[in-house]
C-alpha cells in the first residue's frame, strides 16, 4: 500500500518537476547501462569499473529523488 502512494507521489513530481523529471530519467538511463553491462558474460577491467561508478551515482541519485520527494511530503503536510 505505501509503496503505491510512493509510486504515485513519483509519477507527480515526474510531471510538475523539472529537477525531480531529470533526475528520473538520469536513473532510468543509468539502471538502463547497467543492466547491459551485468549481462556481459566476461566484462573488461573498464567495464567492471563502469558498472561500479554507476552504481554509486545511481544510488546518489536516488537519495536525491528521495529526498525531494520527502520535501514534498512535508510540504503536502503543513499545507505548503
Amino acid at each position: 500500500m505505501e509503496m503505491t502512494n510512493t509510486d504515485s507521489l513519483k509519477e507527480q513530481l515526474i510531471m510538475s518537476d523539472p529537477e525531480f523529471r531529470d533526475l528520473a530519467r538520469e536513473h532510468g538511463r543509468y539502471e538502463e547501462r547497467l543492466s547491459e553491462l551485468s549481462a556481459l558474460a566476461y566484462p573488461s577491467t573498464e567495464e567492471q569499473l563502469e558498472e561500479i561508478t554507476l552504481k554509486k551515482k545511481k544510488l546518489a541519485l536516488k537519495d536525491q529523488m528521495q529526498s525531494i520527494m520527502s520535501q514534498h511530503q512535508q510540504g503536502q503536510g503543513s499545507g505548503h
